[in-house]
């Protein structure tokens, strides 16, 4: 019931600080079983780390390729409809429940396994590193975009969108090729 009241009302905040108290509290119990894993058992850390940062990829890149397939639809709603204003609910959502956390928990499992893993060394990593960089600039410009749809101020294009879609899709190649090829 309190979905279908949601998609009626997108505007309800309950329903939204309801479902960011559960992110919230997925997030910390997360972090608190690293540390206790990391703390507990140091030498068994590293297979967790690279599954928790894989999780965390494919998580983010979900969202990244998620959301602008949003805003396609978007823009051809109305502004201020119900449709509109869903979507805002939606993008914003997605932002900030998944994209932003999966980022983060990217960076810092990511930055983790290059150190303890291969201690920054490799043409390799630093290629990955420059490709995950300009995934996150991306991840930057889609967010500014979130808050452009929230005010109603979006001026690109469906076309626009679904090239911009393409951007993660490419950098998530190059990214998968760098880290199992290992190419230099």
């Amino acid at each position: 019931m309190a979905r279908s009241n949601e998609m009626n009302n997108p505007g309800n905040t309950n329903s939204t600080g309801q479902a960011m108290i559960r992110m919230t509290v997925g997030i910390a119990a997360l972090i608190v079983l690293t540390a206790l894993l990391f703390f507990v058992a140091p030498d068994r850390f590293y297979p967790w780390a690279k599954a928790i940062h894989i999780l965390a990829v494919i998580s983010w890149m979900a969202g990244m390729l998620y959301l602008p397939r949003l805003f396609v639809y978007h823009v051809d709603a109305e502004k201020g409809s119900v449709q509109s204003e869903t979507f805002k609910v939606m993008e914003r959502r997605l932002l900030r429940g998944i994209i932003n956390p999966a980022m983060i928990v990217t960076w810092m499992f990511g930055l983790w396994l290059a150190w303890k893993g291969f201690a920054f060394q490799g043409g390799w990593l630093h290629a990955k590193i420059a490709a995950v960089l300009l995934m996150s600039a991306v991840h930057g410009y889609l967010a500014g975009a979130v808050r452009k749809f929230a005010r109603d101020s979006n001026e690109k294009s469906a076309k626009h969108w679904r090239m911009v879609n393409e951007i993660p899709t490419l950098l998530m190649i190059a990214i998968v090729i760098l880290v199992v090829v290992k190419p230099f």
